[in-house]
Parts: structure tokens; sequence; C-alpha cells
């Protein structure tokens, strides 16, 4: 799942970890925890009180971050889905939201964790997150470790069956810990595959040592996901990166298609996944001209098209003056032949300048289910959300946007998703964004109803 590729590292607070707070309970976050709608207008231009916006797109409601993860850097995350609820990611461990009425979203619990990005997943009555700060041991209650004390970095485990009372369940230590994961479901369905992306190496610590040029595959027995363990450490590169910086940032899995497409900060590279266990290289391809740090990836329906984001100055560097070209911090479309080879046929960026110091890179974002479209909504930081179509890989094109305008310091969409009818955005500082887009091209997607949604974990529609 998405995230910085250069994201800051705030120091976690002295808190008591690991405790959950059900919304109504003692403690519950109240008033800022309640849902307040506020509908935007319509009229051309396209302007509310919380930012501008598209015509076909309204702004129907936002969760603000709340006690006990509202802390100065207790930023808001990556997103999963399951029936109806949302979880969300922070710096200081997850929320869990009821989206049953999708403009009055509520708080169910908030679980303190802190973990830095805390990457998130969900299937049945697990959850994942991921930790990539040195901690002093593997639980919630762990405070951060010295950088090269060698300390613990990896997954943590939750039991999620009462999503008001979520338990943490084990945790498993992965070598430079676990920066993004993508889950990936097994052949059978006693077992579930994480993939493991991390940055590296660290020279002070002996857990990262160079060259870092492999990703961590974590096997889950879903029965008994306390014995949860690595089973495989897959090399994907017998060279280093183009960035200088070892592993992958991201990695998008397509199981039905048995392939997988990552981002590893200077290359993109495309896997084939038919043994989980051992995935393998198809192709490297790499664009040093354009691209600076490979952050995510995403296929269209039919795995014929994949998207690759660039996340051009990491996750605090402005990068969106006049001065900065169309085809950096942007996305790449590439055609997926029926060879599975991969080949660049144009690029995408939104089509708004921004501040000076503000930063509008490509990050998180995930496909509409369209029928013979290829449209997708996406996070840009500071930019906010945007909707747009890639049908023609060659002209890329925005159909619709939500965004606040300037944003001092740190903040914006980390990650927007579609999921049964609406758009859900996670926005660094101002928490839990409830959109919707009304337009006759993404229409039809509101039929589909999906169980679960890990946006890194692809299914057909």
């Amino acid at each position: 799942m998405g995230g910085c590729g250069a994201d800051p590292a705030p120091s976690a607070p002295p808190a008591t970890a690991g405790s959950s707070t059900a919304a109504g309970s003692a403690g519950s976050p109240s008033p800022a925890g309640q849902a307040s709608e506020t509908p935007s207008e319509t009229s051309s231009g396209g302007v509310s009180g919380d930012g501008t916006h598209s015509d076909n797109v309204t702004h129907l409601a936002n969760v603000p971050l709340s006690a006990p993860l509202d802390g100065p850097q207790s930023w808001g995350t990556d997103l999963a889905f399951q029936g109806n609820h949302a979880f969300v990611g922070n710096f200081d461990g997850f929320s869990v939201f009821d989206i049953s009425d999708p403009a009055h979203p509520s708080v169910t619990s908030q679980v303190l964790c802190p973990g830095e990005q805390n990457d998130i997943s969900v299937s049945g009555d697990l959850l994942f997150l991921s930790i990539d700060s040195a901690r002093n041991g593997p639980g919630c209650e762990e405070q951060r470790g010295e950088p090269e004390s060698d300390g613990w970095e990896g997954i943590r485990i939750f039991d999620i069956k009462d999503k008001a009372h979520p338990k943490f369940v084990s945790a498993v230590r992965t070598d430079c810990g676990s920066h993004t994961h993508t889950l990936v479901p097994g052949e059978k369905p006693d077992r579930l595959y994480l993939y493991i992306s991390s940055p590296g190496p660290e020279p002070m610590t002996t857990t990262c040592p160079s060259p870092h040029n492999k990703i961590s595959v974590v096997e889950v027995p879903v029965a008994a996901p306390e014995t949860a363990k690595v089973v495989s450490t897959p090399a994907l590169s017998d060279k280093p990166s183009t960035s200088g910086i070892g592993g992958c940032h991201d990695i998008t899995a397509y199981p039905e298609k048995d392939l997988a497409a990552a981002a590893c900060f200077g290359d993109g590279i495309l896997l084939d996944i038919s043994d989980r266990v051992n995935p393998k290289v198809l192709q490297h391809v790499s664009d040093e001209e354009n691209f600076a740090i490979w952050h995510s990836a995403t296929f269209n329906n039919d795995a014929t098209k994949v998207v690759f984001g660039d996340e051009l100055g990491g996750g605090v560097s402005a990068t969106c003056d006049s001065g900065t070209p169309k085809t950096k911090g942007a996305n790449a479309v590439y055609d997926l032949t029926s060879a599975r080879k991969l080949e660049r046929r144009g690029y995408f960026k939104i089509p708004r300048e921004q501040a000076a110091d503000e930063n509008c890179v490509a990050h998180n974002g995930s496909l509409l289910p369209v029928p013979g479209k290829d449209i997708m909504v996406q996070a840009w930081y500071q930019g906010g959300v945007s909707v747009w179509d890639f049908t023609d890989a060659t002209a890329p094109k925005e159909i619709g946007f939500f965004e606040r305008g300037p944003v001092q310091g740190v903040g914006g969409s980390w990650s927007a998703y579609y999921y049964n009818g609406h758009i859900y955005s996670s926005d660094i500082t101002r928490g839990l964004d409830v959109l919707r887009i009304d337009d006759p091209l993404t229409d039809p997607a509101a039929k589909v109803t999906l169980k679960e949604l890990n946006a890194q974990t692809q299914v057909s529609y």
C-alpha cells in the first residue's frame, strides 16, 4: 500500500499504546470525531467552504483527526475497506469508521499503536500494519528505538472481528522494516501472503545490509496468524537501483492474472506471481529523464495497461511550481502486451498549477469499475484528489477533481480510493473526506459492490 517515498520521520509521542477507543465510550472523539456534512456548491467554478472542485464532484463529509490520534504529527495515511467499514492508517495507529451512510461517517474505534506510516490492509478478521521505524520491540506500547540499535521493524497483525475493539495478535520482523505491504491471497483460502517493500540499505544496522535488492514474503496461516513468518526474500534485481536506493516502495498485485507491478524507487518491475512465495522478474523499465521516485502502480481492469506514479521530491519537497515539467511527479501509462512486456505510451499530471511551495505529485489511487473505460481516482498530496481517464493511453485527461487550495507545510490527500459508489480520501492533517462524482462516464461504477478493498490487491470487476 502507498506511502511517501521520502517520508518525514516524526517522533512518536509518549503514550500508553495498543489501546483502542470505541465511539461513545470514555475518551471517545467528540465533537471532532463526529462527521459534519458539508455539501459543496455545484455552480461553475465549484467553490465551497472546504475548497474547490469540478462541477461533477460533491464533498459530502469530513471527519477530522481526533484523540487519541490527533497529535501534531499523527498524520493520516492509507486506507482499506471491508463491508460498511473504512480503516485508516495513522502515524500513531489506525482508526475504524462506520461508512454505512457515506454522508455521515462515524468513528467506530481508534487504536493507539505508534509505528510511523502504519500502511494498512484487511482480510476477513485480520488487519495488517507496516512499521518502518525502529522500535524497542513489536508491541504497541514500545517506544521508538535508536536507528543504529537494530530495533524491531516489520508487520503487526490485529484481530478485527470486533470492529469496536481490535486486538493485537502478533508481529513479524522483516529486514529493513516494512514501508508498505501488499496482501496476496494464497492458492487456498487458508493462507495469505504479504509482499513487504522497504527502502535500504541502512549502513548503521546489521538488519539492512547492502545491497538491499529484495523484498520479504510473509506467510500468514489464516487460522493461526500468531505463527506468521518470513518464508522467502526474493531478489528483484542484480544491479543497484538507478535512484541509489535499494528495495521497492510499493507493489500492486493482480492475483487473478498472476501478475504484480513493483515500483522500486528507480525502476518499475513486472513480476510473475504464479508461485506466491517466489515471484519472478519478467521485465525492468526505467525513465531516468522524467521519473525520480517510482512510487506505486495500478493495472487497468483487463491487465493490458499499467500506470506507474512518480513521487518527485518524496513526501515533503515542493514540486508544483511553473518550472516543473509535466512529466515529472506525474503518472506514466504503459501498455502491457500479450507477450507480457511493458511499453510506455503517455503521461498524466493534474492540470492545475499549485502554489510555489506546495507538493502535488502522484500518490495513491484506485480504479473506478467502469466497463470499457480505464478511469482511476488518485491522491496528489496538496494537489487534492483527481479523477482521470487513461482509456487513450497516449492522451490521458482529467474528468473531475477536489482540492482545498494552498496548504501550509505537510498536508493534502495521501490516498484516494473508489469504494461502492463513493470516493474516500485520507487527508494527512484533516482526516477522512468523502466525495461523490456524478458523471455519465463514471456513473456505471456505482453498480459494482465489493466486500473488501485493498487497493494494491486488485480484483477484476
